[in-house]
């Protein structure tokens, strides 16, 4: 994996000045990130929401995609939240359409959240036209450049993961 130590993997260096320049690639994941937050935020304040109302149905979305089922808890912790400020988030999300609360089927103590055909419906209004743009970015490189992009951009987020997890 790129950044390990292991021989023939490329050496970024570590960040601030003392290091000298981060590699190209670094500064082209946080260009990245910043239009990809942009983007976020423009979209988010056409349909009136914040962003941490975009952040919850993309976490309910991911989680549901591979059968998890998702709980305040759950959305929670994964946003960082204060149990008011999950309650006034899912509050939000439910008085707009976009989530509705159900009992567990087996733990009926337990509430579920799950996103509404509306939510669906206006997520992919908002995100088509990023995904048309970079779906036409992509059509420009080989399946073996997509390959290594893809084991790239892992690696980057396996990284990032990690430091969050030491660091806090």
């Amino acid at each position: 994996m790129a950044g390990n130590g292991s021989p023939g993997a490329p050496s970024f260096p570590e960040a601030g000045p003392e290091f000298g320049p981060p590699h190209p690639l670094l500064r082209l994941l946080q260009e990245f990130t910043i239009e990809a937050n942009r983007y976020v935020d423009a979209a988010g304040e056409r349909k009136d929401m914040h962003r941490t109302d975009m952040n919850a149905l993309a976490v309910i979305m991911r989680h549901t995609a591979r059968g998890n089922v998702v709980t305040p808890g759950l959305l929670r912790k994964e946003l960082n939240l204060s149990s008011p400020a999950t309650t006034a988030l899912i509050d939000r999300l439910d008085h707009a359409g976009h989530v509705v609360r159900e009992r567990h089927g087996t733990d009926r103590r337990q509430v579920q959240l799950k996103m509404t055909p509306k939510a669906f419906q206006e997520g992919g209004a908002i995100f088509a036209p990023l995904a048309q743009h970079m779906g036409s970015a992509m059509a420009g490189f080989s399946a073996e450049e997509l390959d290594t992009a893809t084991r790239f951009m892992t690696a980057m987020i396996e990284a990032t993961v990690a430091a969050r997890t030491e660091s806090g």
